[in-house]
Parts: C-alpha cells; structure tokens; sequence
C-alpha cells in the first residue's frame, strides 16, 4: 500500500466495495448507499448527489474516489477547494471497467486485487450470444426513464446479446412512452435505483416478456462483475 494513502472516502457504491474488499480498513467514509460490503463499518456521508463535503473533509482522508457519472462537479470541486485530492473514474463499457478499476485502485496506492483478476476471466469465459434481443432498460417511473446512450449498463447487455433500443437516443437516461417504443422483445427491470416488482413494471409493457435483475449486477462495475458474468446470461438469454 502507498504510504501516502491511508485514509479513502468513496461516494460511489461500486467503488466503495472494490476498495473495501481490496483492502480492509482503508476507507474511512461512504454513502448511505454503500451497501456491500455488508459489514462495512465507516461513517456516512450522506449520497452520491449530495455528499455531505464538511463531513468527508472533517475525516482528513488521503483520497476521495469518485465517478463522473454518478457525482456531481460542484461537490468534487468543493472538496478539492478544500485541499482534498480527488480521483474521478469514469466507466462507460465493460473492458473500460476493468482498466478503470486498476487505475483507481492504484490511486489507492493498492495491486490489482484478486477479485479483478476474477472477474475479467469470468467475463471472458461468457460465451458470445448466438441469438440476439431488442431490449428496453427502464430505471425509474413517474416519469418512465431508462437507460440510453453510452452507458455501462448498456455495453454489458450487449456483450450478452441484448440490444438497448434506446441505445441511439441523444440523452443517456432518456424520458420515453412505454406506449411509443422502437420494436422490441425483452424488458429489463432492475431494482434500483427504481425497486421495479412483479406487481410493479411488467403491467406497463403488456405483450413483452420481463425479466426482474439485481441492479447490484447490471449498473454496479467492481466485485460484482464476477456474479454478474455467472447469473445474468441465464437470465437474459433467450
């Protein structure tokens, strides 16, 4: 480990469990949302869309890990006003992950863990699909989104032979009319950060099969990219 980083605070998920599983009692701080690793015991520091900046800097980490997507400029720059060294990822495909993972894993001052090495030879071990499917990925309702252009989710259900229909919308999480959808065959409903159920998404896309996912495996880029090479073909195939 790096001498010089041995406080981190992560205000992402998926980072917070690549770090914490890397390296037991480097991190110091995370969200409310950082669930996984389900015995990590740190101080909180509210969400990844408002941080609570007094806080972290009051934990005088080394390090803020932080993701371009999923934290917002004006905290990652207040934090750095404030003398806090922050490291951005920004995940976008699945090989991306992987790259992206090491590098901010070596910002931590750590080896390329045993579980990243796990997972990229899960992944590579997938199968390449022989039939393909038109999908839609909604993510939230009241108003409908899902997911749409350049984003992780959509890289890795193509990599299982699933096509995001909305993957050419100008907008990333685009609004959409389930009423007014290009053709498609599957709807993917994870359960965050909208909790879609049973009795709860599948009534709204009458005539198109639904397969309810963990959204820990189909949005969550760390140690979950291994059980998400092993559970979702099963699902998500034809």
């Amino acid at each position: 480990m790096n001498a010089k980083v041995r406080r981190v605070v992560s205000i992402v998920p998926s980072l917070t469990e690549a770090v914490a599983l890397s390296a037991p009692g480097l991190l110091v701080g995370a969200t409310d949302w950082c669930t996984h690793p389900a015995d990590l015991d740190v101080v909180r520091v509210k969400g990844t869309k408002n941080p609570d900046v007094g806080a972290i800097v009051a934990l005088r980490p080394d390090l803020v890990v932080a993701n371009q997507e999923e934290n917002r400029l004006p905290d990652l720059d207040a934090l750095r006003a404030a003398g806090v060294p922050v490291y951005v990822t920004d995940v976008r495909t699945l090989d991306g992950a992987f790259t992206s993972l090491a590098r901010m894993l070596a910002a931590c001052g750590l080896d390329r863990p045993p579980w990243l090495e796990d997972a990229e030879r899960a992944w590579s071990a997938v199968p390449e699909p022989l039939v393909r499917r038109r999908a839609v990925v909604p993510i939230w309702r009241r108003p409908w989104m899902a997911v749409g252009r350049d984003t992780f989710t959509g890289a890795l259900l193509a990599r299982l032979g699933v096509d995001n229909v909305l993957g050419g919308d100008p907008e990333r999480y685009p609004r959409f009319d389930p009423a007014a959808l290009p053709e498609h065959d599957l709807v993917v409903l994870p359960d965050e950060p909208y909790r879609f159920a049973a009795d709860d998404g599948p009534e709204a896309f009458p005539g198109v099969p639904s397969v309810l996912v963990s959204g820990r495996l189909l949005t969550w880029y760390g140690p979950s990219l291994a059980a998400a090479a092993a559970e979702l073909p099963a699902l998500l195939g034809p």
